[in-house]
């Protein structure tokens, strides 16, 4: 599959990771975001990396305890990871449930309920840190919380009247992330624990994504669409997250690779999944200034969100994982060349070498829009999941 220059190419990222991941990442916010006093972690930090606003990010308890768990279990055995994903874990059992079983998204630094959403994101990712801890730790009880909190999320889902509809009933819609979303956080509870709901669920969210989402008219995978997949012909109907449906691509690429990348309904996700790729590159990838923008109009109208031809830290991460799963997967060197191009993109823009971590909100220029480090929505996730992702799929790839 792969030539001597590939193997000195992928070589060479692999270690690149390897201590972008340990030496910077990791410890910007062991150092920086956790709370030594409350538990859990601050994500609110400016470039320093002091912090600006102590309302913590529910999202940032689940996804930074599934963070450390992953890179202790796949890269290095360092203790303090464990404690780190602990810590979070701890909290989020003490302060992050309401009484209706559903999580909060935002509370004090001390844990008081400040907000909650109609999304069950928070749990899905409390659910991932629990089942990646079990890994990590050898206790069962985590991965039993984790299938019970994802049961819990299936009858949010499923049961009306639990969650507030994204619209009124003159228009009816389903959304793609939390679509996607459930393919990876099933995948990985699986991981450590199996039960028939989790894979009816993957089940269910690939044919929702096949014929529903995906609209080869346009040769995209929409954002929202009717209940029975058809346009919503409005400016939020039309909209394209490429970012999000690169994502897509390798959750569906890795649940090829789990089925067997060319054997029945592994290849026919991997064909899928490709297609999707493809595509979304297409729509996203800018070719004047490089770099993956955020939002497109599948009939080509202008986008309505102020930052649709910005460039933020996460869309780069999941090309550069997408791109090197799709040549595992395929062997095609088109998909190296995509890797090689958001790859060195990302880490010619976002990278702060004088104070650590990554910029997240960059121009379409790519000239650093706001300097910040972490918000409610930028923490440790995105950069460090893909940075230990592309280890592993680059292991694959060479054997090692």
């Amino acid at each position: 599959m792969w030539n001597t220059d590939t193997k000195s190419y992928l070589s060479h990222w692999r270690e690149h990771y390897r201590r972008d991941l340990l030496d910077n990442i990791l410890p910007f916010w062991l150092r920086h975001g956790l709370d030594k006093v409350n538990g859990g972690i601050y994500t609110c930090l400016d470039r320093e990396g002091r912090l600006m606003d102590s309302t913590k990010s529910v999202w940032f308890q689940g996804r930074t305890a599934f963070t450390y768990s992953f890179a202790y279990l796949r890269v290095e055995k360092r203790p303090e990871y464990l404690e780190m994903a602990k810590s979070c874990l701890d909290f989020i059992e003490k302060y992050c449930f309401d009484k209706d079983g559903r999580m909060y998204f935002e509370v004090t630094a001390d844990g008081k309920p400040l907000r909650k959403r109609r999304y069950v994101f928070s749990e899905c990712f409390a659910a991932i840190a629990m089942s990646e801890y079990s890994l990590a730790t050898g206790d069962r009880s985590y991965a039993e919380k984790a299938l019970k909190l994802f049961k819990d999320i299936e009858r949010f889902v499923n049961t009306p009247g639990i969650l507030e509809p994204k619209y009124l009933p003159e228009q009816k819609a389903i959304g793609h992330s939390i679509t996607m979303i459930l393919i990876s956080t099933a995948a990985l509870i699986r991981n450590v624990i199996q039960d028939p709901v989790l894979d009816k669920q993957i089940e269910e969210s690939i044919y929702a994504i096949k014929h529903y989402f995906m609209h080869p008219e346009y040769k995209a995978l929409l954002e929202m669409v009717t209940p029975d997949g058809q346009l919503i012909d409005t400016i939020n109907g039309r909209v394209i997250n490429p970012g999000h449906c690169i994502e897509t691509a390798w959750f569906l690429l890795d649940e090829a690779r789990y089925r067997g990348w060319n054997e029945g309904s592994g290849k026919e996700i991997k064909e899928m999944a490709l297609q999707i790729l493809d595509w979304s590159w297409e729509w996203g990838w800018d070719k004047k200034f490089g770099g993956i923008i955020n939002f497109r109009d599948c009939k080509g109208f202008p986008a309505q969100d102020y930052s649709q031809d910005m460039k933020f830290w996460w869309p780069q991460t999941e090309g550069i994982i997408a791109a090197l799963l799709a040549y595992e997967a395929t062997g095609d060197e088109k998909y190296l060349e995509m890797h090689k191009l958001v790859n060195d993109w990302a880490y010619s823009h976002h990278p702060d070498p004088e104070y650590g971590e990554w910029y997240g909100y960059l121009h379409r220029d790519g000239t650093v829009a706001q300097t910040a480090k972490g918000n409610l929505f930028k923490g440790p996730f995105h950069i460090p999941r893909m940075l230990v992702k592309s280890q592993m799929i680059i292991d694959n790839i060479l054997n090692i």
